[in-house]
């Protein structure tokens, strides 16, 4: 599969955009059998016969898609009648698509994409905006299979041209021991500082994005070494597993290579990735510019210390030995600058790391480890496809149904007008989808339904899909169903409430920060240079301050009053508007006299008891 789609990515023998889609969905329905089995009852290579019959009906499925390829192109989709085969191979190959996704993601996704299409059918019963005349079953097949806006819709074309090269590219760059390397990074530049390990996480994690798409799959590899790190120098336990789950959430809105939803969002707007990478940038930075800051207060409130130096790798050791390691990031993002496609930015980044290993003999990319990371780069592909592909079927009934429209007249009439209560119901929305499912199909949703609804309203196309794209990726990290952080707290021996609540202490920025790229796009890179420059500076200050508030210390512990002032300040500064900008700085100003020259009858009782 994965040589597969480099193959055809740089031969002029590829196929067409469609074949290319119906070769990617054929390779996941067998491999979601193959690799995801009903039953551990080996029967032939360890797989159930009647999961190899059902990869077989896979391929059928897509096979009469190519026997009949002319003929489904040039169709006029539900305007000419389909055959009884077609629909019989357009109703088996929906199934095998939802028990496909039920298996690699789970069955919330699935059964969203039942819900949706029940709804399809169940027009002419509803009231009110939900109501809309209904579809035949013929309509709802030709529209989710023999149509280019279902299952193989801009999802399914998004995982077959982008994702899978950038997982490629990530799974080559762990075999070369990039992770390892991160790891090692953090530690030498942040180890020994007061809470090093809660800043190591957050460097190392930060790193670890440009390899893992995935929240939790962060926290995994991460988790285990930087959790017991820092509970070892003092870290509470829900602490230490609310800071790793936060700054692994943080890896799917990093740029250079965010999560999947991102090389989505390009294309439902219509603009290249590098767009939405620069855009993502400054809102990343306060993500875990406010994190550092949070760890750091916390720290020295606790007293705590960093790692003793003896057990901290040595800067110029590891740089000398793996540093290297940085350069095929480095050289991925200067083509995405340059002007290069996605897809042979990617392309390219990977060759140059299988020579770049080998600037060390101890970093390089044996045959072996090739042949490894082009398996892992399918595996780990074939869940997002199939994410993408039920999506595609949500996407394809919203369209044919005129849902998103309806649904828009219906969210501005309810809250009337009114930005601030569409872009709350906005961010609810994504955190309860991305409960239940990947940050991908969980955007997509929002994508479909409450960004044409805040863009009517007078947000900018980037804003509102970025304000989508935040909150889905949040839901990781959002009680009740919070991924990250029950992944995070297993590892820690944490209470899942307490690391919770912690966590989005933590993440507090992450949840402010896109209400305020929504006013003012300067923190999206978008507008004159010298409002960019500002919005760094004075957003830079904001964060600080907040981490300053929701932890209660900066120059010593704060008062309650401080810690209100603190938070007061902050929002007026993240806020890139001059007039704020000057209020928030003078109130700052303020603060931090206070915190310089004067010392509440606490915190002295505080010490003498000490």
């Amino acid at each position: 599969m994965s040589v597969y789609h480099v193959y055809a990515r740089l031969t002029v023998y590829a196929p067409d955009q469609q074949a290319l889609l119906y070769i990617t969905l054929a390779f996941s329905l067998v491999l979601s059998f193959l690799l995801w089995p009903r039953s551990k009852d080996a029967t032939l290579g360890g797989v159930p016969w009647e999961d190899l019959a059902l990869a077989g009906l896979s391929l059928a499925c897509i096979g009469y898609m190519f026997v009949n390829y002319d003929y489904i192109v040039n169709r006029f989709p539900t305007a000419d009648a389909l055959t009884r085969m077609d629909m019989a191979v357009g109703i088996t190959a929906t199934v095998l698509v939802l028990e496909a996704t039920r298996r690699t993601i789970g069955a919330a996704l699935p059964i969203v994409a039942l819900v949706f299409l029940f709804y399809g059918f169940a027009g002419p019963w509803l009231y009110g905006w939900l109501y809309h005349r209904g579809l035949t079953l013929e309509i709802a097949v030709d529209q989710t299979y023999f149509t280019t806006e279902g299952i193989f819709g801009v999802p399914m074309t998004v995982a077959a041209t982008y994702v899978i090269l950038f997982i490629i590219f990530g799974t080559f760059l762990e075999k070369s021991g990039a992770g390892q390397f991160f790891m090692n990074f953090a530690n030498a530049i942040a180890g020994g500082a007061r809470g090093g390990p809660g800043k190591v996480a957050v460097v190392s994690s930060s790193l670890f994005g440009t390899i893992s798409g995935s929240a939790v799959a962060n926290v995994m590899v991460d988790g285990w070494l930087t959790i017991p790190m820092m509970k070892k120098t003092g870290f509470k336990p829900e602490a230490a597993a609310a800071i790793e789950a936060v700054a692994s959430t943080g890896g799917q809105i990093m740029p250079p290579i965010m999560g999947a939803a991102a090389f989505v969002m390009a294309e439902f707007q219509g603009v290249s990735y590098t767009q939405v990478m620069i855009a993502a940038a400054i809102p990343a930075f306060f993500y875990y510019g406010a994190l550092f800051a949070a760890i750091h207060f916390n720290a020295v409130r606790s007293g705590l210390k960093g790692l003793p130096r003896e057990e901290l790798p040595i800067f110029g050791y590891i740089m000398l030995r793996q540093g290297h390691l940085f350069l095929p990031v480095i050289v991925l993002l200067a083509l995405l600058l340059y002007g290069f496609t996605p897809t042979y930015g990617a392309i390219i980044a990977t060759v140059a790391l299988v020579g770049i290993s080998w600037l060390r003999p101890s970093t390089g990319l044996t045959w072996r480890a090739c042949l490894e990371g082009l398996r892992d780069g399918a595996v780990q592909t074939v869940p997002v496809a199939m994410a993408c592909a039920s999506a595609g079927i949500v996407i394809g009934i919203v369209l044919q149904t005129g849902l998103a429209l309806r649904f828009t007249a219906f969210l501005i009439d309810f809250t009337y007008g009114s930005l601030l209560p569409a872009l709350l119901i906005t961010m609810v929305a994504g955190v309860i989808l991305g409960m239940g499912m990947p940050t991908t199909p969980a955007y997509i949703m929002q994508a479909a339904l409450l960004v044409p609804a805040i863009m009517k309203l007078g947000v900018e196309p980037m804003a509102a899909h970025m304000f989508a794209f935040y909150f889905s990726c949040l839901s990781a990290v959002t009680p009740p169903v919070a991924l990250a952080v029950y992944a995070a707290a297993s590892i820690g021996g944490a209470g899942l409430w307490a690391s919770g609540v912690q966590a989005m202490k933590f993440a507090a920025a992450g949840f402010i920060v896109p209400f305020f790229f929504v006013y003012n796009p300067a923190l999206l890179f978008q507008g004159p240079w010298p409002d960019i420059l500002r919005a760094v500076l004075t957003g830079t200050m904001g964060v600080i301050a907040l981490a300053a508030s929701l932890e209660g210390y900066f120059l010593r512990r704060t008062t309650w009053f401080e810690r209100i002032l603190f938070f007061a300040a902050a929002m007026l500064l993240i806020d890139p508007n001059a007039v704020t900008d000057v209020i928030g700085a003078g109130l700052l100003a303020i603060i931090l006299l206070l915190q310089k020259l004067w010392t509440p009858q606490s915190t002295i009782t505080r010490k003498a008891s000490t």
